[in-house]
């Protein structure tokens, strides 16, 4: 239609989500939003809904996006190797950390960290994000061979070195540095394998 302004939802989401992903929720604006998509305050709440609407969205896609990556390495990697489905896991968080066309760190990390100031919405968002991770990475090692218990373990132990390699890459943390956390985990990870199969 002349004189209207047309644009692609899928950028403008994509435009969004790096935005709140910068800077985080709480320090995001609207004038932030409307500088990042190039759409105004009205057009953004006619087609993309409120802030929280907006940043559910967003962390939808960020979740989509990286969920598909994180099953596509584990379903990539042998089934009976936890080790080698879990190395392929961080793979999958180190790249996105190297990527220097991508903010540091984690949106859902951000998120979790900002839960207490969030609306209920929101942070139930967050947290069933964190959920889908665990539920993920449980059911890699299961059918990795390792018991009901230490799989639950290393799902929850996993989880939360992937969010700590987000935050303090966001602080400063070299790949080195980085590397080495993710080598002590996939160690202990090692002696519990071989510990169960012998």
């Amino acid at each position: 239609m002349a004189g209207k302004k047309q644009f692609d939802m899928n950028t403008a989401l994509d435009a969004a989500m790096l935005q709140f992903w910068r800077d985080g929720y709480a320090d995001t604006s609207l004038d932030d939003l409307s500088r990042a998509t190039g759409l105004n305050r009205s057009s953004i709440y006619s087609s993309l809904g409120d802030k929280d609407k907006l940043f559910l969205r967003c962390l939808d896609l960020y979740t989509a996006r990286y969920g598909e990556k994180y099953d596509a390495a584990l379903a990539h990697a042998a089934p009976d190797d936890p080790v080698a489905a879990i190395r392929a896991f961080f793979d999958v968080t180190l790249g996105r950390i190297a990527d220097p066309a991508l903010p540091d760190g984690c949106l859902i990390a951000q998120t979790a960290m900002a839960i207490p100031v969030l609306s209920p919405g929101v942070a139930a968002h967050a947290k069933e994000a964190l959920g889908f991770q665990h539920l993920r990475l449980r059911a890699a090692l299961k059918s990795g061979g390792l018991s009901d218990r230490d799989a639950e373990a290393f799902a929850a132990h996993v989880a939360a070195v992937n969010q700590s390699l987000a935050v303090m890459s966001r602080a400063g943390a070299g790949r080195a540095q980085l590397l080495d956390i993710v080598g002590v985990t996939l160690d202990a990870l090692s002696q519990t394998s071989h510990t169960q199969r012998t």
